[in-house]
């Protein structure tokens, strides 16, 4: 994330309790973070001011948006940082894309996969019943059938 009055990266994280469920969340590098600590009160409450006639300027609107299926507003998840369904992904998109691109560097994941994960939906559906099928061949002591599902499951697995 990047600090929030310059180009920098972001090191602190300051969360100011305003009450009533209103939060003020700062990200500053570190030079920031000493200027803004130190500065004098009234200058916090003159920036304060400022950032909140900005919010209250919001042209598009994206604070008043509702995510139809949990009613969560923008302003909420700004505040607490928390979605709140899956449908706040596609709700919220036009602004969230910005962000976790600031955070994460990317908006889509390019992350691993497990190696034991079958490739498709049909895999996992297969894998899942013949795991089944062996522990109940094991019950049933039925164990040469179960060395045979077993290996089977194996080689699904690897791929």
């Amino acid at each position: 994330m990047k600090c929030q009055r310059c180009p920098k990266q972001a090191t602190l994280h300051i969360t100011e309790v305003l009450g009533d469920d209103k939060f003020d969340e700062v990200h500053l590098c570190e030079d920031c973070a000493k200027k803004y600590l130190y500065e004098p009160q009234q200058k916090k409450a003159a920036q304060k001011a400022a950032e909140a006639a900005v919010a209250d300027d919001d042209p598009d609107g994206a604070g008043d948006r509702q995510c139809e299926a949990c009613g969560i507003k923008f302003v909420e998840f700004r505040n607490h940082g928390r979605l709140g369904c899956p449908h706040d992904y596609d709700a919220f998109k036009a602004d969230l894309l910005p962000l976790l691109e600031s955070v994460h560097g990317d908006t889509k994941h390019a992350g691993k996969a497990p190696r034991r994960l079958p490739k498709g939906k049909a895999g996992q559906v297969e894998l899942t019943q013949l795991r089944r099928q062996l522990q109940q061949l094991v019950t049933d002591e039925q164990y040469e059938e179960a060395a045979r599902v077993r290996d089977r499951i194996k080689q699904l697995e690897e791929g």
